[in-house]
């Protein structure tokens, strides 16, 4: 089969793109704007990539065109299709579809699929469980919103079915995000999950959803997959999974979090017991911090006991985990007479997020005895909730514990400056990356933590600064 994918560089479709390519079918694919770390991997799989969403690429006349959401029936103000492929597809009546429906018609059907849902630590979460499995011997296959480093590839079909089990085993990052221009259910409604991972919920996708109990409907609707002999695991301090709960659950529950979970944990984010109905059953010790990834890790623990990792072994796994790329990845570092300059590239794009990885590094700061290192964030918000400036009053307080923040504005419509001013002088705005980069590198004292975060390429930001403090970036 051969297969054209219309937004072949997001994460998700690109990871669609190396399962098709995988399975042995003939993949190309187009897209705009492309940056890494998924071109790159696109290229290494040989697949052809071309720019742009032109009508001409019709007459590649593949068996059928793949459907990526970022795909509409826009038109640019001069009234010309945004998206000309697209019109040229249904004007000739050629056969498409969504990304996630051919993903469950050609790789989920008949597979134990484990699906890690939530607002927040979707990526970080699936990779953990894929690597606890992998660990286990199971042979996942996976899918993953991201690339992670004990993998190195963002998705694969994985291997058998495991010795006693009639299905082989698929970990997939479930987005509550909307399917296509012609499908608005949620891309995890698709994937039919044995195993669901409920990790989190808060509002998020402001130009799909209208509130939180728009998004709480969605994923009442991922449980409805759930058949009765499978597995929900929720997130006990949340109080939007109790709500989405409580309106129906026909499969077996595990909770994770609170003071009465079945799973909790104990001691530091970066060393902990993981207790089982209040008894220890392994302990985690490893490089990653916050509280965030404590919960992660509990949350991909009692997923993969579902299908029978013990979580002893489960535990000792996480402890060779090595996170994923652009989760607090350091791109390289500076020396400077006095103390290194580190510079980090990050995913955190909503405000929780935000403050998440801010003070996961402050917390992994203070406990190596460096609480006089600063914090120096630098961002943009680019996702499309931030752009409504739907949440810009929340950024004050996403960034409370960083020591100085820049913020690349790029044209948005609101006044981030103006969001920014309880702040202080502690918080700069620019629409210009070569400001930012100036701003920075002019207060940046040796000792310092750059964190940078983006859902995005950033325009190289990481690279620029390190050019700017006197260091080429570092080899990834």
């Amino acid at each position: 089969m051969h297969i054209h994918i219309l937004g072949i560089c997001g994460t998700f479709m690109g990871g669609v793109a190396a399962l098709a390519r995988e399975a042995g079918h003939t993949v190309t694919g187009c897209d705009a704007g492309v940056y890494p770390p998924m071109s790159d991997q696109l290229r290494a799989l040989g697949i052809e990539l071309i720019e742009g969403f032109g009508a001409d690429q019709l007459a590649l006349k593949p068996d059928v065109f793949v459907i990526g959401n970022v795909v509409s029936r826009a038109r640019l103000p001069d009234g010309t299709p945004k998206f000309p492929l697209m019109e040229a597809i249904l004007d000739a009546g050629a056969p498409y579809i969504s990304g996630p429906q051919w993903l469950l018609e050609n790789v989920l059907q008949g597979r134990h699929v484990l699906a890690v849902a939530g607002t927040h630590g979707k990526t970080t979460t699936t990779s953990m469980l894929a690597w606890i499995l992998e660990s286990a011997g199971l042979q996942p296959g996976f899918l993953v919103g991201g690339v992670p480093l004990n993998f190195g590839i963002s998705a694969r079909l994985g291997g058998p079915a495991p010795k006693g089990s009639e299905r082989p085993l698929f970990v997939i990052e479930a987005d509550e995000y909307d399917t296509a221009f012609f499908d608005k259910r949620s891309k995890f409604v698709h994937y039919r999950p044995r195993t669901a991972v409920l990790n989190n919920l808060e509002f998020d996708h402001a130009d799909i959803f209208d509130d939180l109990p728009a998004i709480e409907r969605q994923f009442h609707h991922l449980i409805r997959t759930v058949p009765p002999g499978g597995r929900v695991v929720f997130n006990g301090l949340e109080e939007s999974l109790t709500r989405v709960l409580s309106q129906g659950c026909w499969s077996e529950q595990r909770s994770f979090g609170s003071a009465v979970s079945d799973f909790m944990a104990e001691g530091e984010p970066s060393n902990f017991e993981v207790l089982q109905h209040g008894q220890s059953v392994g302990r985690v010790e490893w490089a990653l911090s916050g509280t965030h990834n404590q919960l992660n890790a509990l949350a991909a623990i009692a997923a993969a006991e579902h299908v029978g990792v013990n979580p002893r072994d489960a535990a000792q796994a996480l402890g060779r985990f090595q996170n994923v790329r652009r989760r607090m990845e350091v791109r390289g570092s500076v020396q400077r007479e006095g103390g290194v300059i580190t510079v980090y590239d990050d995913f955190a794009h909503h405000p929780t997020a935000i403050r998440t990885t801010v003070d996961g590094l402050r917390r992994q700061l203070d406990a190596s005895g460096r609480a006089s290192d600063r914090i120096l964030a630098i961002f943009e918000p680019r996702s499309n909730t931030m752009k409504l400036g739907t949440m810009k009053n929340q950024l004050p307080w996403s960034l409370e514990k960083a020591d100085l923040a820049f913020c690349h504005t790029g044209g948005l419509d609101w006044d981030a400056r103006s969001a920014l001013s309880p702040m202080g002088n502690r918080a700069q705005v620019s629409n210009s990356i070569e400001d930012i980069v100036h701003q920075v590198t002019q207060l940046a004292q040796p000792g310092d933590h750059l964190l940078c975060m983006s859902n995005g390429g950033f325009s190289g930001v990481h690279a620029r600064l390190l050019d700017a403090l006197g260091q080429p970036q570092a080899p990834r």
